[in-house]
């Protein structure tokens, strides 16, 4: 048996999981921010108009790379000055990072916002915020495919 990364498929049922668990909204969204607390700074050179995410209300910058840990994969950091969007930019970031291109594109990404109701919980606005966002990866995996 080998030892390979979880998949994007493996990481999306480990989150909706813990959502799960979490039950109430006010517990989800805390989870949220504290996924947007975690995520590692960029520099102030990453955060530059070639990396800002345009259709958010805030300001989100998303920045693509290899992955170190799957070959032709691809990692991605982010941040927000939202703490919210923060943390949908975690949740994101923890599915798509060190997967393939390929997967990436494959990955219903509309049923899982579904099946954990994010799509639900979060603002009209917020929902295009994070549509843009899932376009500028689904960019990044088209680019690197």
């Amino acid at each position: 048996m080998t030892n390979r990364p979880p998949t994007i498929d493996d990481r999306a049922r480990d989150f909706a999981e813990e959502f799960a668990f979490l039950g109430e909204w006010d517990d989800r969204f805390q989870h949220l921010i504290d996924l947007g607390k975690s995520l590692p700074p960029l520099t102030d050179a990453e955060m530059s108009e070639v990396n800002r995410v345009r259709g958010c209300a805030s300001q989100v910058w998303l920045v693509s790379e290899p992955s170190r840990l799957v070959e032709g994969g691809l990692a991605f950091r982010g941040a927000s000055d939202a703490m919210i969007v923060s943390g949908l930019i975690g949740m994101l970031l923890r599915l798509y990072s060190d997967e393939t291109p390929d997967r990436i594109l494959a990955f219903d990404v509309e049923g899982f916002l579904a099946d954990v109701g994010v799509a639900d919980a979060i603002t009209p606005q917020r929902s295009n915020g994070l549509r843009s966002m899932i376009a500028r990866i689904r960019a990044a995996a088209e680019a690197a495919a």
